[in-house]
């Protein structure tokens, strides 16, 4: 007599879902870590905007500006009192520090803890002394 099997036998059920656990497993940490590379490319694009931004204010008044705001701040783009710079999401809005012709930056992410970007112009830069000039560096 001939029988047909119907459906999944338990143990090659169990090997299934183990399977898919171990490929979950595998993929879990190296989603992370992309998630936390991309929020540390985010505070390096908004870093390298803002040097674009300070040195255009710097074009038109001849100084560097800790005064950062943002574009819905229109007045500090019509008395040209600050620096009109939007932050990415979840990135902090720059801590500038200017001196005599130099300034500097960092920023944080809120999605990466106890990291710090930083970015320098004609000084050290805050975060790394290492760091050439006008390039983001983070710790």
């Amino acid at each position: 007599m001939v029988s047909s099997r119907r459906g999944f036998t338990l143990i090659e059920m169990l090997i299934v879902i183990v399977i898919i656990g171990i490929l979950a497993a595998i993929a879990i940490p190296k989603y992370a870590a992309m998630k936390e590379k991309s929020y540390v490319t985010a505070m390096k694009s908004d870093l390298r905007n803002l040097v674009a931004a300070e040195e255009a204010f710097f074009a038109d008044s001849g100084y560097y500006t800790a005064t950062v705001t943002g574009k819905k701040k229109r007045q500090a783009m019509l008395t040209g009192t600050g620096l009109v710079f939007d932050p990415s999401t979840g990135v902090s809005d720059p801590l500038v520090t200017v001196g005599q012709g130099t300034w500097s930056a960092t920023v944080t992410h809120a999605q990466v803890p106890n990291f710090t970007c930083g970015i320098a112009v004609n000084t050290t830069n805050p975060v790394d002394a290492t760091a050439g000039e006008g390039t983001p560096a983070c710790k």
